[in-house]
């Protein structure tokens, strides 16, 4: 597995309304190993009910349904248990480089291959990625095991990405949900291992089954190093949310791991190739392949420290999600019919304490909102002559929102459809109030910058 992102990990102070855009961490080694972004979208409960900040009026409206997020960037090669598996284009130079590398390797171990061997070294590049892909699907297969819906699964640069999009509940199964993707490529590691022992170390079949035997160990190895976005700092995060009953105590200390490990891969990857540690002779690793381990060791610790910080910046999104509620944020509204005079809507919502208008048909339907920006634009002089119809905005389903949504449901919504106000309406149909889009966004950026 590898970094979680959620959205593992996700930017974490996005506007409210930009698109929901992953931003996975992937999890590098020597050899591209699997990365998992867990997406961890905070679902939230809502408290009491806060009859402040809306009125009820009469009208129907139905809250709108969250269209499926259309997957992006790579070429869909299918829906193993129902999840897209996704090829993103930066895996093709990375099969490229294994191809190089491995070919290498090859042309001093089977020199009689010849130029065959570049051939040789692609088929070992699809395989060892189809070991990435079985070590996403482990972790996939725990999530749905879990009732974690798995938006897809993605095979990129620096191994694998599986985007879940809920939390794990507890952290038992945030423990399980991370260890099963080390415990398939060990059990990899295991079968080419076996599979090795009939086969003749010199030939083909013998460098292939030993190459996939080693990176998968490796895969496994550095996915249990225990700091995020790793697996081991999932596996970590749940032991101290288990002794703490803190998950964010979990993520913050799991992290501070994840960061230290990254200085500790970016000054001793290249000294263990430089003592020979690693296989090498030192007097072998002078020249470009210093170069070569520092730059690599430069890559690995960035990913890791990146991938750590944003499973901070996620944990803190979630501590302060839920206090985005669109009961607490709804104005109060009054319903003005088409050709009222906006004067005249004016001061009943004065009369009222209200701050929005909704228009409605004879029957009390809600039609339309008056648009802030639109009222603001009439002068004063002219507001008994212009119709609040000439100033609203039709009414979409998307555009009705549940005064019971809350958090990132409500974030989603709001994504799925761009306005500046929305109808919020109680689970019988019923008009709660108006809830403005400048409404969120202030008290989103408020939480986010509330100190944990």
């Amino acid at each position: 597995m590898a970094p979680h992102g959620s959205r593992s990990e996700a930017t974490a102070d996005q506007h409210p309304h930009a698109p929901d855009s992953p931003t996975p961490s992937n999890h590098p080694a020597a050899v591209p190993p699997a990365a998992t972004e867990h997406r961890a979208h905070a679902h939230t409960h809502d408290g009491p009910h806060d009859e402040s900040g809306g009125g009820r009026g009469r009208g129907k409206g139905r809250p709108p349904r969250r269209p499926p997020e259309q997957p992006r960037g790579g070429l869909l090669m299918g829906r193993p248990f129902g999840v897209p598996v996704y090829v993103a284009p930066s895996w093709f130079l990375v099969a490229a480089l294994i191809t190089w590398v491995f070919g290498g390797q090859l042309d001093r171990v089977l020199p009689e291959l010849g130029a065959a061997r570049y051939l040789v070294s692609l088929f070992f590049a699809v395989a060892f990625y189809a070991s990435v892909l079985i070590h996403e699907l482990a972790h996939t297969v725990a999530a749905l095991r879990f009732k974690l819906p798995v938006r897809r699964i993605q095979l990129q640069f620096f191994g694998g990405v599986s985007e879940i999009e809920k939390e794990a509940e507890t952290p038992g199964r945030e423990f399980w949900l991370a260890f099963v993707g080390p415990l398939l490529s060990l059990a990899l590691a295991g079968a080419f291992y076996l599979a090795m022992q009939p086969v003749e170390p010199g030939t083909v079949p013998g460098v292939l089954l030993a190459g996939l035997m080693i990176s998968n160990l490796i895969v496994a190895i550095f996915n249990l190093l225990p700091g995020l976005p790793l697996d081991g700092g999932r596996m970590l995060r749940a032991v101290v949310w288990k002794i703490t009953g803190k998950p964010m105590s979990g993520t913050v200390a799991a992290a501070w791991v994840g960061r230290a490990l990254a200085v500790s891969v970016l000054i001793g990857l290249p000294l263990l190739t430089q003592s020979g540690a690693l296989g090498a002779g030192a007097e072998d690793s002078v020249g470009m392949d210093t170069v070569t381990d520092a730059l690599l060791a430069a890559i690995l610790a960035a990913i890791i420290w990146t991938g750590a910080g944003n499973s901070l910046r996620m944990a803190r999104l979630r501590e302060h999600l839920p206090e985005l509620r669109a009961r607490t944020l709804t104005r109060r509204a009054v319903p003005v019919e088409t050709h009222t005079p906006l004067s005249e809507a004016l001061r009943r919502a004065n009369d009222a304490g209200a701050r929005a208008l909704v228009v409605v048909d004879a029957h009390g339907e809600p039609l339309s909102l008056v648009r802030e920006a639109a009222i603001v634009g009439v002068p004063e002089h002219r507001r008994p002559w212009v119709a609040v119809s000439g100033l609203a905005q039709d009414l979409t389903d998307g555009m009705r929102v549940s005064a019971e949504l809350a958090g990132e449901d409500l974030l989603d919504v709001l994504r799925a459809t761009p306005a500046t106000e929305y109808l919020v309406v109680e689970e019988t149909g019923e008009i709660y109030g108006v809830l403005s889009a400048a409404d969120v966004e202030r008290a989103f950026v408020k939480a986010m910058a509330r100190p944990n």
